[in-house]
């Protein structure tokens, strides 16, 4: 299975990505992410790390379901793109890209997610349960951080206008 998510952001693909590639600042950036514990380190920058964050639920008290996993991470600054590829927990053989390019007078933030399990229906389930409500409260979360940050940096306006509601598509094949 095959799913995208997606955001536009009022603020530079630089900026954003910058902000993106430090997964283990995430706890300190993203309120939904726990921990990040980095596990190893590659020659060629990537980490291995073991990730928790808590998935929404319709709750009273906010406390979320804990998701875990563990991940190899990296990134390439030339074409601002983060790569994820899961290593265990429920979401094992994951393959997560992040794209970030530039649109309009900011960019868009691209999440695809290919995971194909041996029992397809599982796919569709984390995809549904827990993929999609996590990458999209870390989309409007880097959203937030980087329109707030081009906005100090551009004098108070990041993108020539008044900020307003952005767009974000999902899909699914």
């Amino acid at each position: 299975m095959r799913s995208e998510i997606a955001i536009d952001v009022a603020a530079p693909p630089d900026l954003v990505f910058r902000l993106a590639r430090d997964v283990e600042r995430w706890p300190k950036l993203l309120p939904h992410y726990v921990a990040v514990t980095v596990d190893g380190r590659g020659a060629d920058g990537s980490v291995v790390a073991r990730m928790v964050a808590r998935r929404s639920l319709v709750d009273p008290l906010g406390l979320g379901l804990p998701v875990a996993w563990r991940a190899r991470a990296w990134s390439d600054a030339g074409t601002r793109r983060l790569r994820f590829r899961h290593r265990g927990g429920a979401t094992n053989g994951m393959d997560v890209t992040w794209r970030i390019e530039p649109a309009g007078r900011g960019c868009r933030v691209t999440i695809e997610h290919v995971f194909r399990p041996r029992v397809a229906l599982w796919a569709s389930l984390v995809d549904r349960l827990f993929t999609r409500p996590i990458a999209g409260r870390t989309l409007a979360t880097f959203r937030s951080l980087a329109e707030a940050l081009a906005e100090d940096d551009d004098g108070g306006v990041a993108d020539g206008h008044a900020s307003g509601p952005h767009p974000a598509t999902n899909k699914r094949t």
